[in-house]
């Protein structure tokens, strides 16, 4: 039943950042396989099969970590796209950017996003943030990615 377990795909194009949050989330009990890729475009390609990931067979529930500021596609071009697609609607989003502008925190919640997490710059701080953000991951209920069909 492995294949059924949450998949958290991390789209995070700086390398310090996603080890901290793999790191952490491990840390925090979280034993569910994560797959980085480092920009918006290596993410829509993952959701979608295609590219690098075209042989991907969608299967199970997937949640989507989502940095804003990342090369090619940017993170609120990635959120606009699957929220617009009714295949892809349904898979949650949590926004973890160190972006807190208030106005691209409403205009993510607009978008469609699960949530939204600033990343404190403050390393304690970060620790702390990806740890609780752990521990809700542990209990979220998350729909099937191949059930959307």
């Amino acid at each position: 039943m492995a294949d059924r377990e949450l998949v958290i795909l991390l789209a995070e194009d700086d390398e310090g950042h996603a080890y901290l949050v793999q790191q952490n989330l491990l840390d925090a009990g979280l034993a569910n396989r994560v797959v980085h890729v480092k920009d918006g475009q290596e993410a829509i390609d993952y959701i979608y099969c295609a590219g690098a990931y075209r042989d991907r067979m969608p299967n199970g529930p997937l949640l989507l970590l989502l940095d804003i500021n990342m090369p090619r596609v940017d993170g609120v071009e990635v959120l606009r796209r699957l929220k617009a697609d009714p295949k892809t609607a349904e898979i949650p989003v949590i926004m973890l950017t160190t972006t807190d502008d208030p106005r691209e925190v409403k205009r993510c919640y607009e978008l469609g996003c699960s949530s939204y997490v600033t990343k404190p710059v403050e390393y304690d701080r970060f620790v702390e943030a990806i740890r609780r953000l752990g521990l809700f991951l542990a209990i979220v209920q998350v729909p099937r990615e191949d059930a959307q069909a």
